[in-house]
């Protein structure tokens, strides 16, 4: 689903990522891990169509990204603080959402917020929600339109303990429906429950762990 080949990323004369090498099978949950700075938002980027690498290919789905198409065809994403409208309800927010690719209608919208415990017919505004309702909320917008690639950049900021636990039993959900998701995460818990493999990454490099 996801091939990363020699991807090399220098902004402003310093190396974010460094010859990196990824292969993400269709089916499969991989992790990544590593400190802050170290390489995973810029490649999850990169592999979203957000940044063009300086050097190197990135294929999803047989597609490159930057030449057969701008951006994965079917994908659900969160990278880095989701941005939401404030003075909009959840579901008008991601209502607005889904009128971008039409892949979602009324229903598939608020079934998804159902499904992360939240309530479709609530008028609260977004801007009055916590951390965590903010947080299920984007993933809810990620996983609206049965996209069959996530990207999940730390999915899990935010949310307390029960919200954690429904996170990892929709995502292990997702994966038993097909999808492929790449996620990052600092929790070892995580990383340990979710993935079938783990990369690991220190200043723009990368390497394969054993589980």
């Amino acid at each position: 689903m996801i091939e990363v080949k020699n991807v090399n990323l220098v902004i402003e004369k310093k190396t974010i990522l460094e010859d990196v090498s990824l292969t993400v099978n269709p089916g499969r949950i991989v992790g990544l891990i590593g400190r802050n700075g170290s390489g995973k938002t810029m490649l999850m980027k990169c592999i979203c169509g957000f940044i063009k690498p300086t050097s190197g290919e990135i294929t999803v789905d047989g597609k490159r990204i930057g030449k057969d198409v701008d951006f994965p065809e079917s994908l659900g994403v969160i990278i880095e603080t989701p941005g939401f409208i404030p003075y909009y309800s959840g579901f008008r927010n991601l209502k607005l959402l889904a009128g971008l690719n039409k892949k979602a209608d009324d229903a598939a919208v608020k079934a998804s917020i159902s499904k992360l415990g939240l309530d479709p017919e609530s008028r609260k505004h977004v801007g009055k929600y916590s951390l965590g309702m903010r947080q299920r909320l984007a993933i809810a917008q990620a996983i609206m339109e049965d996209q069959q690639l996530l990207i999940l950049d730390e999915p899990m900021n935010g949310l307390d303990k029960e919200g954690v636990i429904d996170v990892r039993k929709i995502l292990l959900e997702e994966k038993e429906r097909g999808k492929t998701i790449l996620i990052s995460s600092h929790s070892a818990e995580d990383i340990a429950i979710l993935c079938d493999e783990v990369y690991s990454m220190e200043k723009g490099r990368i390497q394969r762990e054993e589980k």
